[in-house]
C-alpha cells in the first residue's frame, strides 16, 4: 500500500476506484465500503484509492469544542486499510482553507484533474464539499460531465450491520468493550508510554505500569477494571488494567495503570499497545488496603479465566 501525503502529492492513478471519508475506527460498516472498492478495482484492472482527511474535520471547524474523541489515529486507520487490501491512501490535510472548497471544486480539482477517477464508490448518506453540499444525487446528475462512474453502497447494506462510530464511542464510554470489538471487527486499543507512578501497586503485590496516552484525543473507556492484552517489544502478555482515580489510595487524578501477569522487567519509557478484551467491574473504594489487595487477587483470577478463552 502507498500513502500519499497531501493534495500536491496526488497523481493520476490508472483506473482509480475511489472512496472518501474520515473512516474513524474503520469499523465493519466502513470495511464493507473498502472491500467493495477493492473488488471493483480488481474487476476494472485498476487500483483502489481512499481519500481520507486528517485532522478530523470537526477539530478544524469547531476548535473550541473538545468533546469529540476519536477511535483511531491516522496510523491505525492506515494499518486496517492495508489489511483490507487498499492500494493507495491519500491523506488530505483538512484546513480552514480546504473546508471552503465547494463540492464542484473538490470533484473537478481533486477527483478529476489530479486523480483521474474512473469510479467513485460512497456510502448511502455520504456528503462532501463546503457545508456538505455534495451528494450522490448531485454526482449522478453530473457524471457525464465529470466523466467517472458513481456507485452508492445501498442503505440496507450499511444499516444491516447496525454500526456507526458514534455507537462505538457510546459503547466504550459505557464499558461495553466487547460490543465495541464486535462493531469494529477487532479489539479496541490505546497506545501509550510507561511513566513513573507512586508504586502503590508494587506495595500490594500487584506492580503496575502507568500509561501516558500517545493521543489525548482518543476515546478512553469508562472508569473501571478490565481484562486486557498488552503488546510490546518483549511480546504479547495477559494483563488487567484500571482506569480511574484510585479512590482507596488517591481519589484525585485519573490514571490508566496496567498490571502485566508473569512479567517483571523495567519498561519505563517504552510504548505499549493495550487491547481491551472485557470489562470486569466498576472502580470501588475499599475500607482498607488489605481489602483492595484481596479484590485485586479476584480480578486477576477472573482476567486469566477470560483471557484464556481468547
Amino acid at each position: 500500500m502507498i500513502v500519499l501525503e497531501g493534495i500536491d502529492q496526488i497523481r493520476h492513478i490508472p483506473n482509480a476506484i475511489v472512496t472518501s471519508g474520515t473512516f474513524d475506527g474503520v469499523h465493519i460498516g466502513h470495511q464493507k465500503i473498502l472491500k467493495r472498492i477493492v473488488q471493483a478495482a480488481k474487476e476494472e484492472n485498476g487500483h483502489s484509492v481512499v481519500l481520507t482527511f486528517w485532522p478530523h474535520p470537526r477539530f478544524i471547524l469547531f476548535p473550541e469544542d473538545d468533546t469529540l474523541k476519536l477511535l483511531s489515529n491516522f496510523e491505525e486507520k492506515a494499518a486496517i486499510m492495508d489489511e483490507v487490501g487498499i492500494d493507495y491512501i491519500i491523506k488530505i490535510e483538512f484546513t480552514a482553507e480546504f473546508s471552503q472548497l465547494s463540492s464542484e471544486q473538490f470533484i473537478q480539482e481533486v477527483l478529476v484533474d489530479r486523480l483521474g477517477t474512473k469510479k467513485l464508490i460512497i456510502g448511502y448518506d455520504h456528503k462532501f464539499g463546503k457545508n456538505r453540499e455534495g451528494s450522490f444525487e448531485y454526482l449522478k446528475e453530473n457524471n457525464k460531465r465529470f466523466k467517472f462512474e458513481v456507485e452508492e453502497i445501498p442503505r440496507q447494506d450499511i444499516d444491516d450491520v447496525g454500526v456507526s462510530s458514534t455507537k462505538i464511542r457510546k459503547a466504550l464510554l459505557q464499558g461495553n468493550v466487547d460490543q465495541a470489538s464486535e462493531y469494529m471487527g477487532r479489539h479496541y486499543s490505546l497506545i501509550g508510554t510507561v511513566v513513573s507512578g507512586k508504586k502503590i501497586g508494587t506495595g500490594l503485590g500487584f506492580p503496575t505500569a502507568n500509561i501516558q496516552l500517545k493521543a489525548a484525543y482518543k476515546v478512553v473507556p469508562k472508569d473501571g477494571v478490565y481484562a486486557v492484552k498488552v503488546h510490546m517489544k518483549e511480546g504479547t502478555f495477559d494483563a488487567m488494567l484500571n482506569i480511574g482515580v484510585r479512590p482507596t489510595v488517591d481519589g484525585v487524578n485519573r490514571v490508566i495503570e496496567v498490571h502485566i501477569f508473569d512479567f517483571d522487567e523495567d519498561i519505563y519509557g517504552q510504548e505499549l499497545k493495550i487491547s481491551f478484551i472485557n470489562y470486569l467491574r466498576d472502580e470501588m473504594k475499599f475500607d482498607s488496603l488489605e481489602s483492595l489487595k484481596n479484590q485485586l487477587g479476584k480480578d486477576k483470577k477472573e482476567s486469566i479465566r477470560i483471557l484464556r478463552q481468547q
